[in-house]
């Protein structure tokens, strides 16, 4: 498509099989699909893109000479978001190219907007609630460990109560930056799931993997240094509840959370600023 080259990146698949290979591999925010190609006709090629998992978001345009009415309503049944007949206007294509564009911008905005905590930056309950699932799920078929941390600062209430509600959220914001700057793999997630409370998922960890992240992240928010409002600097620690899990389908994920919670408890009551686990 030489007439969107200029404005997109684009790749070319001249069969019905290598589009599915570029789409896997590339994921592309947009695919153009002929209905009439060499192997595997269009239809066929958007169900099989529908079926996968890791291309069934990707919104498909058919670009077609078939001008039956059962043919386009067709497309759109299969899940196609638009049908151009062909001979086609070049403008034409590359207005509704740049709409569904837009669309999808939108959309990847409101899905980050619902994901990604507003004060601190990182993601939120629901996204931590998602991430767990999608863990769990694969330990427990590749029957790898799966470490969870529950970090709470300690006692932001009355840091709340003595600088005030707007310097509280700065503290947040710096343990946020500092817990999400010490995570060592692209794997390792980190969310803020309510209050002052945060949360570190790590895959393929086993529990003294866990314990050293955990004295590393504690560690690393000792040593930060939170700027007060009256320009004097004050320090703040947190606590750590950590567990880890090979887990199997009879195991429940809500009672491996309550041993890692029971952890943080445990860490609170005997001093705070420590790690425990659970």
């Amino acid at each position: 498509m030489h007439i969107l080259k200029s404005d997109y990146q684009v790749q070319v698949a001249k069969s019905g099989e290598v589009a599915l290979k570029i789409a896997n591999q590339y994921q592309p925010d947009l695919i153009l699909l002929d209905v009439l190609m060499p192997d595997l006709d269009g239809f066929e090629v958007l169900t099989r893109l529908k079926e996968s998992d890791v291309t069934r978001h990707i919104p498909v345009i058919f670009i077609t000479g078939l001008v039956n009415v059962e043919d386009e309503e067709k497309g759109f049944l299969l899940g196609a978001v638009d049908y151009i007949v062909k001979p086609f206007n070049n403008a034409i294509v590359q207005a509704r190219v740049r709409t569904h564009i837009k669309i999808i911008k939108q959309m990847r905005m409101i899905e980050r907007l619902g994901l990604i905590d507003a004060l601190t930056d990182v993601p939120n309950r629901r996204a931590f609630d998602h991430q767990v699932d999608v863990e769990w799920s694969r330990a427990v078929r590749q029957k790898n460990p799966l470490s969870m941390m529950i970090i709470d600062v300690d006692k932001f209430k009355v840091y709340n109560d003595t600088y005030g509600h707007p310097q509280g959220d700065v503290l947040l914001q710096a343990v946020a930056k500092t817990l999400q700057k010490s995570l060592k793999r692209p794997a390792d997630f980190m969310a803020r799931i309510g209050g002052e409370e945060f949360s570190v998922i790590l895959p393929a960890t086993d529990l003294n993997g866990a314990l050293q992240m955990a004295e590393d992240l504690r560690a690393n928010v000792e040593a930060c240094r939170i700027s007060g409002p009256d320009a004097a600097s004050s320090s703040v620690t947190v606590s750590i509840g950590v567990s880890s899990i090979i887990p199997s389908a009879d195991d429940l994920q809500p009672d491996f959370i309550a041993r890692v919670d029971a952890a943080l408890y445990e860490a609170k009551r005997t001093g705070r600023n420590r790690v425990c686990f659970s």
